[in-house]
């Protein structure tokens, strides 16, 4: 296992402008906070808005070239960039943990998922596809060829620092795409390695830019009036998603936006009670509950309400919370004291309005940003948890009659990026499937993000679909060729 003091000491702090480190503007940093201690882990570079507009110079310089490369040629690089993600994880997964907070078997999944990224796209590469038929008024022929959109912006979240970094990169990059990625603030660290990583692989300079920064509007600001950008990728909250489809509409930038959730997670009668309780703790709980596509409300048939309520909230107080990087521990830090008060709040309207707490319901002892695992029962309609995303280690439970009523419920709600369902009934599976208004349905799962299958919502949950076959489409732009 890696030494963490080793890792920070030997680790890109810099800027990644031009395929090499730089510092930042004024030579300004800040610092990167363990959520487990509260304590500096590491100052890194702080850019600027003059930082912003030389990553998009050299993106510019870049994409030419980059987006002749053989097909073949960037499919390998992402290959090798894959290859050394593995051969890293030890430094990949601890320093997840160490920025971010999560347990450290998670920050192995997360390598593990984030890498595949780079392995699917690298395959995709070379199957980038058009057409060539013959007009059906016999007076031509149509060619259909599929270009790179060309250099874009991408805006990560700290909840999976490298899932969301790669799930982007992975497919601008296998199109033909330069890209300036600019990573959360809290979590920065591990996209600066994974820049490393890229630069060892033999990417060519300027396709790869990163640049944190402690004021990510003023950044990106001059970039969204810049005629060179030619796309926006967003994954994040809702509200931040409006702010930047607003700035791409003066321009009119293709965007791809994946944002808040809201996930239902249902429950019906028929269901295996004991499955659906394994269902929603890997559901709720993956990542301390800091996950877009984690269940918000669950919803169980009252035929079954109280046995499900009692499993898990078993279930939920045996678990145990503590810093990421000791042994056995499954629940994290939340990651800033910000977002732990948010949940609290939350939580104290549902309680103040007549919900059950039947175990957690406050913050954990200890330094660091901490919060008990929290099972709310016969939580009101009226609740905020109910229509607010809580972000954090709640389940919050909400009885039903009939499958009509569970489906209302489910739908009752601006978001639509995810959804559960636990049923022994094939029949309803599908059906309610269908009546779900969500861009992604668990049938008897609780973990449905796969990087061979499309992730995205619909409604206010975003615009755009990552990963799958899909995927790449969001950086190709289609040109039609008329040919006599």
């Amino acid at each position: 296992m890696t030494d963490t003091q080793t890792l920070l000491a030997a680790l890109p702090t810099d800027l990644w402008i031009g395929g090499e480190q730089v510092p930042a503007t004024g030579g300004k940093t800040f610092p990167v906070r363990n959520p487990a201690t509260g304590e500096v882990l590491i100052e890194v570079a702080d850019a600027s808005p003059e930082d912003g507009v030389r990553a998009l110079d050299a993106a510019a310089q870049a994409q030419s070239r980059w987006a002749s490369t053989p097909a073949r040629e960037r499919s390998e690089i992402l290959r090798r960039a894959w290859e050394l993600v593995i051969q890293r994880r030890d430094d990949f997964a601890l320093l997840m943990t160490l920025e971010m907070g999560k347990p450290l078997t998670e920050s192995y999944g997360e390598v593990t998922y984030g890498g595949e990224f780079l392995r699917w796209f690298s395959e995709e590469a070379v199957r980038i596809n058009g057409r060539y038929t013959q007009s059906p008024s016999g007076n031509g022929r149509i060619l259909v060829t599929k270009e790179p959109v060309g250099p874009t912006l991408a805006i990560t979240p700290w909840n999976f620092p490298l899932a969301m970094g790669t799930r982007k990169i992975a497919p601008a990059f296998a199109a033909g795409c330069t890209m300036v990625v600019k990573p959360a603030a809290e979590t920065p660290l591990t996209m600066l390695l994974l820049g490393e990583v890229f630069r060892q692989a033999g990417l060519p300079a300027g396709v790869l830019s990163i640049l944190p920064t402690s004021s990510s509007s003023k950044l990106t600001a001059p970039l969204f009036d810049d005629h060179r950008l030619r796309k926006v990728t967003f994954t994040g909250s809702t509200g931040v998603g409006k702010i930047l489809l607003q700035q791409s509409a003066t321009r009119v930038l293709r965007t791809s936006m994946e944002l808040g959730g809201n996930a239902p997670f249902v429950v019906f009668a028929d269901a295996d009670i004991d499955e659906a309780v394994e269902g929603a703790m890997a559901a709720k709980m993956r990542n301390t509950g800091e996950a877009c596509t984690a269940a918000n409300r669950i919803h169980v048939d009252n035929a079954v309400r109280a046995e499900f309520v009692e499993k898990l909230t078993a279930r939920m107080k045996a678990l145990k919370v503590g810093p990421g990087d000791l042994d056995g521990t499954q629940v994290g830090p939340l990651i800033t004291e910000k977002q732990r008060s948010s949940v609290a709040e939350l939580v104290t309207d549902a309680v103040d309005k007549g919900a059950v707490v039947t175990t957690g319901g406050c913050n954990a002892a200890g330094e660091g940003y901490f919060y008990e695992p929290t099972v709310l029962a016969d939580v009101p309609a009226d609740a905020r948890i109910l229509k607010e995303e809580v972000f954090g280690p709640v389940a919050a439970v909400i009885g039903f009659d009939g499958e009509d009523e569970g489906v209302a419920a489910a739908n009752d709600t601006e978001f639509g990026l995810a959804a559960y369902i636990y049923t022994e009934n094939l029949d309803r599976a599908l059906r309610v499937s269908s009546a779900l208004e969500s861009g992604m349905v668990g049938v008897n799962r609780g973990i449905i993000s796969d990087v061979a299958a499309p992730f995205g919502g619909v409604k206010e949950s975003g615009l755009g679909r990552e990963s799958g076959s899909e995927g790449i489409e969001e950086y190709l732009e289609i040109k039609y060729i008329a040919l006599r």
